[in-house]
């Protein structure tokens, strides 16, 4: 059976199986939630399936995305970072990785958790929002606005209105399958 999907991952069997499988997913857990933050922030201004293929390579750079580790990485272990041809090599999001992991445990002692607090600014549910066609979505929205601010207020960088809209998005905060598209209710069924 030939599935509708989301525009966006048609044709490339990477984006489909992270479309069927993760994108719009709610997660709750904070070491995910930490992935995809980081990931989010490598990607500003550039493709997502750019970042989709040095997923592994990321993993493995960043100790598994260990926010308790990457915190405490020093100049060594950045510059084996700035060096290691598989990751994104720009040194101001390298370093961000580091200040942002440190901001995230920050939040982590106020709220409990990092899920709490992230997800208070769609009070604790998903939005489902209904996207015909995926160029309909929004690239920002006044709650990817505020979380932008605070979240650069607590010291992260690399976080503005249109990576934390995305992050939002993968991690399931919002619902931005199109509503022909066969994860629509899948997803949507997830958090009732």
């Amino acid at each position: 059976m030939n599935k509708h999907r989301c525009g966006w991952c048609a044709g490339d069997a990477l984006y489909e199986a992270y479309h069927d499988t993760e994108w719009g997913v709610p997660i709750y857990d904070d070491n995910t939630i930490f992935e995809f933050l980081i990931l989010e922030t490598f990607q500003a201004g550039l493709s997502w399936i750019t970042i989709l293929r040095k997923r592994e390579n990321f993993r493995e750079a960043l100790d598994d995305f260990d926010y308790k580790k990457i915190a405490n990485y020093g100049e060594e272990k950045l510059e084996e970072l700035l060096n290691n041809p598989g990751i994104i090599r720009n040194k101001l999001k390298v370093y961000a990785t580091v200040s942002n992991a440190k901001a995230f445990m920050k939040i982590q002692e106020e709220f409990g958790s990092f899920s709490k607090y992230i997800w208070s600014f769609v009070d604790h549910k998903p939005i489902q929002n209904q996207v015909e066609y995926y160029k309909e979505a929004p690239a920002t929205t006044a709650i990817s606005d505020a979380l932008s601010k605070d979240l650069k207020k607590r010291g992260f960088k690399f976080t503005g209105s249109t990576v934390v809209y995305a992050h939002m998005q993968a991690t399931g905060m919002v619902n931005d399958h199109e509503i022909n598209c066969f994860r629509y209710e899948e997803v949507k069924a997830m958090s009732l």
